[in-house]
């Protein structure tokens, strides 16, 4: 067991990171929380849709002055469609030069993993495309699918989206 007050300690495995939890169809997702700008109340009221980008993206919102696109996180991960609640957030994200909102059936909380709580991603071969996961994270008998979501958003159907609002 490492004591927690040994400051002398170089191991890898003592450095942990933050992650936002969310869920998408009864499974938990986490991501970067220094990517996180916000946390909203998702009204599908205040998207106006654009025609001609992907079904994931319903659309873009004006946020104070900037135009965010909203993307259906469900829809992007290929899951069944859900009814939008009152625990149906979208999860305002910074990512560099971009913001973009994505719709999530909720936030549960954020956890800190350690290095040595993250393994690897499973590799699916080519029927499920594991290139925006970062690694699956165990908490006791918790499993959060780790996704890099600055590169799932910075992805060339994103582009699509900037194109059209523009």
């Amino acid at each position: 067991m490492i004591n927690k007050f040994d400051f002398n300690s170089n191991r890898a495995d003592d450095t942990g990171r933050e992650f936002l939890v969310f869920t998408l169809a009864a499974q938990e997702y986490g991501i970067d929380i220094l990517k996180v700008q916000e946390i909203r109340g998702y009204d599908s009221q205040s998207v106006t849709r654009i025609a001609n980008v992907p079904s994931f993206i319903k659309g873009v919102t004006n946020l104070r002055g900037i135009i965010v696109p909203i993307v259906d996180m469900r829809i992007k991960f290929n899951l069944e469609n859900v009814e939008y609640n009152h625990q149906t957030v979208a999860v305002i994200l910074n990512l560099g030069s971009r913001v973009v909102g994505v719709v999530v059936d909720g936030v549960s909380d954020v956890l800190m993993l350690q290095q040595s709580q993250i393994s690897a991603a499973p590799q699916f071969g080519t029927a499920f495309s594991t290139e925006y996961l970062t690694g699956i994270g165990t908490l006791g008998e918790r499993m959060l699918i780790l996704v890099d979501i600055e590169k799932l958003m910075t992805s060339e159907e994103m582009s699509l989206v900037e194109q059209a609002a523009a």
